[in-house]
C-alpha cells in the first residue's frame, strides 16, 4: 500500500543545526531534500536560508523581504552549510546576508531584511476574477492518475503526485505533461500542506509557516512563462533553474487552510523567463509577493 502524502519533507528542510561559523557570525547546516532531478529543489535553500537568517534575530523582529541568487546547483540528499552575517540591527529594522555553501564553493547568496513594525495605514490587492474552489479541482495525484507521456517517469510522477509535501491544483490546469488550458501568460495554484506542519526546533510556528511560504513558492513560480510558451515540464530536452528570486511578507503567513498562488509571466527572451506570484488566504488577504528569474532552455 502506498504510503499517504505527508508535509514531512517540509519540516525536514527547515530543520538547522547549528554549526561553528567559518566566515561570518553565525552557521547552520541544512539537508536538501530528495527529488527526481539531477540538482536539489530551489526552495531548499531558499527557505533555509530563511530559517537561518529568522534563527540569528532574537528581538522579535519579523523577516519581511529576501533577495536570492542562486549561484551553482546543489547537490540532492546532501548537506549546505548556510553562514549568516550580521550586517546591521537597527530599532526598526535589521539586515543579515546568508550564504550558502557546498563542497568548499558558495551556491546560494541571499540578503534578509527584518522590521519590527509600527503603526501605519494598511491596503492589499485581491486576486482578479472568480477563481474555483480547490475542492471542486483534481489534485496532481488525480489529474495524473491516467495520464503518461514526455520524459515523465514512476519516480517523477510519484513526486508530482505526492512528494512535495503541498497538495496543489492549478487553474486552468498543470503544465507537467501538456499545456492544459490556453496558452495565457497566468495561472493559479491552490496549495495547502498535505497534514498539519510539524514544529521546528529553533523558529516559533509563525517563523515555520513564513518559511514553508518560502520553501513552495519555487515550484510553481516559472509556469507561467511555460504556458505561454507551450512548454510542459515532461517535454524531452526541457532545461530549467531558477537564477535569482525575491520576496516580500507583507502579513503572518498561514498554513492551516488553503493558499492561492495567483501567477503571471511578465517577460521572456534570451533564455530566460520571469514570473510573479502573490499568495492569498481564501478570503483573499494578500500574504506575500515573489518575483523569479529562471533560465528557460527548451530542446
Amino acid at each position: 500500500m502506498t504510503a499517504a502524502p505527508t508535509s514531512a519533507i517540509v519540516t525536514a528542510a527547515l530543520t538547522l543545526k547549528p554549526a561553528a561559523p567559518e566566515h561570518f557570525d553565525l552557521a547552520f547546516t541544512a539537508t536538501t531534500q530528495p527529488c527526481p532531478w539531477p540538482k536539489a529543489y530551489g526552495g531548499d535553500l531558499v527557505a533555509q536560508a530563511a530559517a537561518a537568517a529568522m534563527r540569528s534575530v532574537t528581538d522579535g523582529k519579523s523577516l519581511h523581504s529576501m533577495h536570492s541568487y542562486f549561484l551553482r546547483p546543489a547537490d540532492i540528499g546532501a548537506e549546505v552549510r548556510y553562514e549568516v552575517e550580521v550586517v546591521r540591527d537597527g530599532r526598526g529594522y535589521s539586515t543579515r546576508q546568508v550564504r550558502g555553501y557546498q563542497n568548499g564553493k558558495a551556491l546560494y547568496v541571499c540578503l534578509a531584511n527584518f522590521a519590527a513594525g509600527e503603526p501605519g495605514g494598511s491596503f492589499h490587492a485581491e486576486p482578479a476574477g472568480e477563481i474555483p474552489a480547490p475542492e471542486t479541482l483534481p489534485s496532481s495525484a488525480e489529474y495524473l492518475a491516467e495520464r503518461t507521456g514526455g520524459t515523465m517517469t514512476d519516480e517523477s510522477k510519484a513526486y508530482w503526485r505526492g512528494g512535495r509535501g503541498f497538495d496543489m491544483r492549478h487553474v486552468p490546469g498543470p503544465v507537467y505533461l501538456t499545456v492544459d488550458g490556453e496558452r495565457l501568460p497566468h495561472q493559479a495554484v491552490w496549495v495547502k500542506p498535505f497534514d498539519a506542519l510539524r514544529s521546528v526546533e529553533g523558529l516559533t510556528d509563525a517563523q515555520r509557516d513564513l518559511a514553508a511560504l518560502a520553501y513552495v513558492c519555487d515550484y510553481t513560480i516559472l509556469e507561467p512563462v511555460l504556458r505561454v510558451l507551450g512548454l510542459a515540464w515532461a517535454d524531452p530536452g526541457l532545461v530549467t533553474a531558477s537564477l535569482d528570486h525575491a520576496m516580500w511578507f507583507h502579513r503572518p503567513a498561514e498554513t492551516a487552510d488553503w493558499l492561492l498562488y495567483a501567477q503571471e509571466a511578465v517577460a521572456a527572451d534570451a533564455g530566460r523567463g520571469l514570473g510573479t506570484g502573490r499568495f492569498f488566504t481564501r478570503d483573499r488577504r494578500h500574504l506575500a509577493t515573489v518575483v523569479q528569474e529562471g533560465m528557460i532552455r527548451p530542446a
